[in-house]
């Protein structure tokens, strides 16, 4: 039993060993799986609002290997470009000469090295953690050569600006954009250091701020000591803002009707070498994330503004005597480009008709001045009456209230001898404010004079010191209306000092009132060979004809 138990075991074992190589079991067919349902995404809940500190997705690096210039030219500018900070380095109007003959450049190098060039960026609520001024922007050229885009990005802060010209026009259109961690920052575009013809005298008492507020219609000007203690901002809806000096101006009109910023700088430069440090005014236009605007950098010429914006017009201040000075300019221009051809010329004409228009005035203040030479015997007499009284005695009043009452007997006015000078005077002043902002006259010549808006360029001016022998002569024609020697030597001093006030004013100023002294002394000569008014009688002989004539009656 034990044998066969052993053989039993022994052919299991061989049955268990052998079965799988001599039969092939077939693969038993899997079970389908029962589906399992799939998993759906809940709703998308939308996305919390970001708070400003969390970081934003990183931008493309984008910069300049090298600092380069690129120089973008128009029928009426040359402007020279940096990459570094984007900014212009020299900006030069084709069509117009600084004081020393060179072609006019409007940015002031030194300043400029000092505060920054124009276009630089300013950022009034906090600057981004690089200093966009400094960088090195890549440049595009626009295809057609008048424009040219900057980019910069260092992963965290993005800049861009544009500009892009016309080709025959003073237009540029400006586009800036700042954004820092994804967020616009808000920045404006400055120009500072100084603009304009830097060869004037005094040149940065002529620079001032301006911006037109629609909302009131006014146009507000602003000088550098408004910011002395600090930049000052203002915002609103304006129809442009920017900066300008005695002939040219830099304004930045909005693109879209929207507020915008203008900040005014004061910053201490020194106006030239070994100089003292003065206050230069410099201004910024922005104040958004995105600035978009169409600039206007060129003279301060009315047809020229106006056919940019009629509202510009008004950059062109004649001040409080505009309602002469205007029509003044008007006049002068129309003679100038109808007639004559030449500003000088069109000054003399000009003054001419003014003094013929006003020659009736001129006339009756002459026949009075003549009067009163008449009556000086009367009033000598009167004087020496009250002689020796102080001003505080009350005869001095009887004495006043005699002569005033012989001026009324014979119709004579005693202001009527001042009536030539202060006819004068709002012309003068007109004349002045005409020659000191309309473009026109700026460097303007006439015969040897190489600029009317300025003195002679001569050691000895000539004109000055014609004006002082005319005014002399004219002096000397015109009847004296007082009896004190005291009294005529200092009228005769007056041509000396209206020499001295004269001796540094702008040569077509002189020469309006060099003009009116040669036309004053023709209508003297005429006006002296007239009729002559009867003589006066002294009253103590009036009195004794009297007498006489009732004791022959």
């Amino acid at each position: 039993m034990e044998k066969r138990l052993l053989l039993a075991f022994i052919l299991m074992g061989l049955v268990l060993l052998l079965t799988p190589y001599i039969y092939r079991i077939p693969n038993q067919p899997t079970a389908p799986k029962s589906p399992v349902p799939e998993k759906t995404e809940p709703a998308a809940k939308p996305k919390p609002v970001e708070p400003p500190g969390n970081p934003a997705p990183p931008v493309e690096k984008i910069s300049a290997e090298k600092e380069e210039t690129l120089t973008i030219e128009t029928d009426v500018y040359r402007v020279v470009f940096s990459n570094r900070g984007a900014v212009i380095s020299s900006w030069i109007l084709k069509n117009y000469r600084d004081g020393n003959g060179k072609p006019l450049e409007l940015v002031h190098t030194a300043g400029a090295a000092k505060t920054g060039f124009p276009m630089a960026l300013d950022f009034p609520g906090g600057a981004p953690p690089v200093d966009l001024n400094q960088v090195l922007f890549a440049a595009r050229p626009a295809p057609e050569g008048l424009g040219v885009d900057f980019f910069y990005a260092d992963g965290k802060v993005e800049a861009r600006k544009s500009f892009h010209f016309q080709r025959n026009r003073y237009l540029v259109e400006v586009r800036s954009t700042v954004a820092a961690e994804g967020r616009p920052l808000k920045h404006v575009l400055t120009w500072r250091g100084g603009f304009g013809d830097q060869t004037v005298l005094n040149h940065a008492a002529s620079l001032h701020g301006l911006y037109f507020d629609s909302s009131s219609n006014k146009l507000v000007v602003e000088q550098a000591k408004a910011a002395k203690n600090g930049p000052v901002s203002k915002v609103g809806n304006f129809s442009f803002a920017g900066l300008e000096d005695s002939y040219f101006a830099a304004v930045f009109m909005a693109a879209e009707p929207e507020p915008f910023e203008i900040r005014i700088f004061s910053d201490p430069i020194s106006p030239g070498p070994g100089q003292s440090e003065t206050a230069y005014l410099g201004a910024g236009v922005g104040g958004a994330g995105e600035n978009r605007f169409t600039a206007f950098v060129g003279p301060k010429d009315i047809d020229i503004l106006r056919s940019v914006n009629p509202k510009l017009e008004q950059v062109v201040d004649f001040g409080w005597f505009s309602f002469i000075a205007k029509p003044l300019f008007l006049s002068v221009n129309w003679v100038n480009n109808r007639w004559v051809h030449n500003y000088g010329w069109s000054i003399v004409i000009v003054t001419i008709i003014i003094n013929f228009l006003l020659l009736p005035l001129k006339f009756s203040s002459l026949k009075s001045m003549k009067k009163m030479q008449m009556l000086q015997p009367q009033i000598a007499a009167i004087n020496e009456k009250y002689k020796g009284i102080s001003l505080r005695d009350p005869r001095k009043a009887d004495q006043n209230q005699e002569i005033m009452d012989l001026y009324k007997k014979h119709g004579v006015n005693p202001m009527g001898g001042c009536m030539p000078m202060l006819l004068q005077i709002p012309f003068f002043i007109a004349f002045y404010k005409v020659l000191t902002v309309a473009i026109e006259m700026r460097g303007a010549e006439w015969l040897w004079v190489k600029d009317l808006s300025q003195p002679e360029h001569l050691p000895i001016r000539i004109l000055p010191v014609a004006m002082i022998v005319t005014q002399f002569i004219m002096q000397k024609m015109t009847p004296t209306t007082t009896a004190d020697p005291a009294q005529r030597r200092m009228l005769l001093m007056m041509p000396l000092i209206l020499g001295f006030m004269f001796y540094g004013m702008s040569s077509g100023l002189v020469l309006y009132w060099l003009t009116g002294n040669v036309v004053g002394i023709a209508q003297q000569w005429f006006f002296n060979r007239g009729a002559q008014p009867a003589p006066v009688e002294p009253a103590a002989a009036k009195a004794k004809s009297k007498k006489s004539a009732r004791t022959r009656s």
